[in-house]
């Protein structure tokens, strides 16, 4: 028997209610924030996220799925969504025309690495993207629309904050640091001895434990920055206090990806284990210069739905919809055009076996339907359909001609 790939899950069962609802409920919030969708595709060119995640990324480095096509092009299966988005933007020439432009997306991305509870090699990510905004309330905006998000799906958090800098104050930044890393002589592990050389404040975010002790006192960026940064970060804190949204400082907090500024964050779960992390992002007002396009500033962040999945308060099921059924099979093309009609605005299943009418009521409450609508034979000579309110317990006949 054919199964599907490792870490390559299917979404059935309880599961699909659950992400379908995450995405209706993301989807409505991001658009009452003035945010629209757009879709980019799930194979880029390698390059990429080369030139944006940046190459001493664990993602670049260890994680992407990527091969030769058929045309000779070097190109990978996506294994996040903001490169894309940005990429987009430029290729639009959006970069050039100015103004703000506000994107949210959700889809599916792919990473080779270990698969575990809430980490899988194809994973679906909701994100945001938001540009041409030079501003900290932008960063605020969302956090607060993270905070929205899991509020209304009823998930609790943590908030972890940092500021990374900019290109005022990581330069010298990252002079000490390297200093620092070279103090720990061979204590520190290969990746890290790795990321010295391509991207040192990387090392700050290694999963190594014995690592993680070596850089306890490691020099703190956020001890390093310029005034306007180090305004900012003070200004983004003044927002969340004035909005009640908790907060922790993190200094070792510098996500996952190479072209991040400035404001870092990242709501964690307590509830999911050692990988807490269930949303992050921050500013990233180089990537689009990075990729020849027009400086542009930039804030986003993204969430795994498969994290958050069993962490979702559902809200009680409401019956809802039409269930309709056929006592007998000479009254199933009646069943039928009633069920189109009712279907241009309810919800309507049709049950094409005909059945008593005690089976056709456990149908519909399989289904959560509130009305129950059946015509046997009595209907069928009097032209009319027998239909039962299932959350009221009323019943009524009405004529076909009627509806």
């Amino acid at each position: 028997m054919i199964q599907s790939l490792r870490g390559m899950n299917d979404i059935l069962s309880d599961d699909y209610e659950r992400f379908d609802y995450f995405i209706q409920t993301a989807t409505a919030i991001a658009k009452r924030y003035g945010f629209h969708y757009v879709e980019t595709p799930l194979l880029e060119e390698t390059a990429l996220f080369k030139r944006s995640v940046g190459e001493s990324s664990d993602i670049v480095g260890k994680e992407m799925y990527q091969f030769t096509d058929k045309g000779d092009n070097d190109v990978c299966l996506r294994p996040e969504g903001t490169a894309g988005v940005v990429r987009a933007f430029i290729q639009q020439k959006l970069d050039k025309k100015g103004g703000i432009h506000r994107f949210y997306y959700h889809g599916a991305m792919f990473r080779y690495e270990r698969p575990q509870k809430g980490r899988l090699r194809q994973f679906h990510q909701f994100g945001v993207e938001s540009f041409g905004v030079d501003s900290v309330y932008e960063d605020a905006l969302m956090i607060m629309m993270v905070a929205d998000i899991l509020k209304t799906l009823g998930i609790g958090y943590r908030l972890k904050l940092n500021s990374l800098g900019n290109q005022n104050c990581m330069p010298d930044y990252r002079v000490k640091l390297v200093s620092f890393i070279e103090s720990c002589g061979d204590a520190i592990c290969g990746d890290c001895e790795r990321r010295k050389l391509t991207n040192p404040i990387r090392v700050l975010d290694c999963k190594n434990e014995a690592c993680q002790a070596l850089y306890t006192n490691a020099p703190k960026l956020i001890n390093n920055l310029c005034s306007g940064c180090h305004s900012d970060f003070e200004k983004l804190k003044t927002i969340l206090d004035q909005h009640n949204i908790g907060y922790e400082i993190d200094t070792h907090l510098v996500r996952g990806l190479d072209y991040y500024s400035k404001t870092a964050f990242e709501f964690v779960s307590d509830n999911i284990g050692s990988q807490s992390a269930i949303a992050g992002g921050g500013r990233y007002d180089r990537l689009i210069e990075f990729l020849d396009g027009k400086p542009t500033p930039a804030v986003g962040f993204a969430m795994g739905i498969e994290r958050l999945l069993e962490l979702i308060v559902m809200p009680e099921p409401v019956r809802n919809g039409y269930y309709f059924g056929a006592m007998e099979n000479e009254s199933l093309p009646l069943i039928l055009k009633c069920a189109e009609k009712y279907r241009q605005t309810e919800k309507s299943v049709v049950e094409y076996e005909p059945k008593n009418l005690k089976n056709h009521l456990k149908g519909a409450d399989r289904i959560n339907a509130r009305y129950c609508a059946v015509i046997g034979e009595n209907e069928r000579n009097s032209n009319s359909i027998w239909i039962k309110d299932l959350l009221e317990q009323k019943e009524t006949i009405i004529s076909l001609d009627t509806i």
